[in-house]
């Protein structure tokens, strides 16, 4: 069994997502949550509260479900639309911004 938890379009870029998200992959849910609740990057808990949605998902759809044997399968940060905007630069110029945004899943799973 397969259960999947998204967010999408949080404002962070992907590659600085992914970096914790690779700390939790194939972990179990429970050790999971203690690493993001000790990494210091401002994206640990958007990813911890995906994690814990996830395991919500998995009791409400199979309810006889071991929580303590939940593992995270898979997870894994794609790149969002990227918001464009420009800065005022010297000499009548302007220099281009983009605010970058990224979409985290979570699956959790018996294995």
């Amino acid at each position: 069994m397969q259960v999947r938890a998204k967010l999408k379009w949080f404002r962070v870029s992907a590659q600085k997502a992914r970096l914790v998200v690779d700390l939790i992959r194939g972990r179990r849910c429970g050790d999971a949550i203690n690493i993001l609740r000790s990494t210091n990057k401002r994206i640990a808990p958007q990813i911890e509260k995906v994690l814990r949605s996830a395991i919500n998902n998995a009791e409400q759809k199979e309810s006889g479900i071991d929580v303590d044997q939940l593992r995270v399968t898979k997870a894994w940060v794609d790149e969002g639309p990227r918001v464009k905007r420009l800065r005022p630069a010297p000499m009548g110029r302007a220099y281009r911004i983009q605010r970058r945004s990224a979409h985290i899943v979570v699956e959790v799973g018996n294995e």
